[in-house]
């Protein structure tokens, strides 16, 4: 196993750059998931590293090596591919074997005990003589993990590897790759589309946009602190509401006001910049008021425009002013387009991106400015 390391690399073609500047240390042993949309530079960073590609400027390591113009042969990497890339005359075993013994320094007998780990590993031993199109998508996926665990790579990298799979399949396939990263301990970087896959198999996740990196973070923090409104919108199902708020101070305390509604922000002064901003809260910390009362705290008065009933809960998308939201809410309310709904929010889980650049300005549960080394008291004596 190694640690690998990109300092300011960037990959053009023509006058399109496709990663700009990316500086990311994968530590030893680490699972490093790289999400984000399509377009956005993850697989060609992964290409990067397994040496398929040439950067065009800066420095990858692996360890204290500088690979940056080593041939992929060299690298000691396996890398996994969407497609699986597996040869449709040959049999699985010989799938995984496949340039083995011209790659590695195995004897015959090493290389079968190895497929024979590798094929109990993934619960395909009884699939090994059949050819690919005698196999099912999930089993050609494990064949395809196989052939990378029996070179004993310093560095797995997969490239969106789950996506062909039908929904069962990926959440079956997501738990088997989280237990053999356990079992094997082999640094991996794993690119995806998916946020959930991220989120579930990430030690950390890497998210970027456009060519670059927004945030390198664990995936709690990615989803309670992100760092731009970007990562905001990306990270979480469904998606952070973003609304343009002005903020400004009312008997000394912060504001955040809307066209159609105000919102009082935990935090002083000194952790609450004034000004034009984006208000973001995701709609698991919204609510709809009962009508058992009136709502505590100041609820935002908004017309219901679309309903999606998900079993546990209900999906509503509401609008208020010009500006449309969404609200989980308790899954048997009867509400029907139309209906006006008071709703709460949880101060504690509100945040603040700047309208102009999107950065992460403040996060209420914190009183923190992005940065900032320790969170600071939004009620000091």
């Amino acid at each position: 196993m190694t640690d690998v390391t990109l300092e300011a690399v960037r990959k053009s073609y023509g006058d399109v750059d496709a990663v700009e500047g990316v500086d990311l240390r994968v530590a030893d042993g680490e699972f490093l998931v790289v999400v984000g949309p399509s377009g956005c530079g993850k697989s060609t960073t992964l290409r990067l590293i397994a040496g398929l590609e040439t950067a065009t400027a800066g420095t990858i390591r692996m360890g204290e090596t500088d690979v940056t113009g080593v041939e992929p042969a060299d690298r000691n990497v396996a890398m996994v591919f969407q497609n699986y890339a597996l040869y449709p005359h040959m049999t699985a075993r010989r799938n995984i074997t496949f340039g083995t013994g011209s790659s590695t320094s195995f004897t015959d007998a090493e290389i079968e005990e190895r497929v024979r780990e590798a094929a109990e590993a993934l619960d395909i031993t009884d699939l090994l003589d059949r050819k690919p199109a005698a196999l099912s998508g999930g089993e050609r996926q494990r064949v395809a993990l196989g052939r990378a665990l029996v070179r004993d790579p310093d560095v797995f990298l997969l490239d969106e590897p789950l996506s062909n799979l039908d929904a069962k399949l990926r959440i079956k396939m997501r738990a088997e790759l989280a237990k053999l990263h356990e079992e094997f301990g082999t640094t991996t970087v794993y690119v995806t589309h998916d946020q959930t896959e991220a989120m579930t198999l990430g030690d950390r996740v890497v998210v970027m946009d456009d060519g670059e990196i927004q945030q390198v973070a664990p995936p709690q923090e990615l989803y309670d602190y992100p760092a731009t409104q970007f990562v905001a919108e990306f990270i979480g199902d469904p998606a952070m509401n973003t609304l343009p708020v002005v903020v400004d101070r009312r008997d000394g305390r912060p504001v955040a006001t809307h066209a159609a509604f105000s919102l009082p922000l935990p935090g002083t002064g000194d952790t609450v910049p004034e000004g034009p901003a984006v208000l973001g809260v995701r709609p698991e910390h919204l609510s709809v008021a009962n009508g058992d009362g009136e709502p505590a705290g100041n609820p935002i008065e908004a017309t219901v425009t679309v309903t999606e009933p998900l079993g546990d809960s209900l999906l509503i998308e509401c609008r208020a002013g010009d500006d449309a939201f969404r609200v989980e809410a308790e899954p048997r309310l009867g509400l029907v387009s139309g209906d006006t709904v008071r709703v709460r929010y949880d101060p504690e889980r509100l945040h603040l991106f700047a309208a102009d650049t999107g950065e992460a300005l403040y996060h209420s549960d914190t009183g923190r400015r992005r940065g900032a080394a320790t969170p600071v008291d939004p009620d000091p004596a």
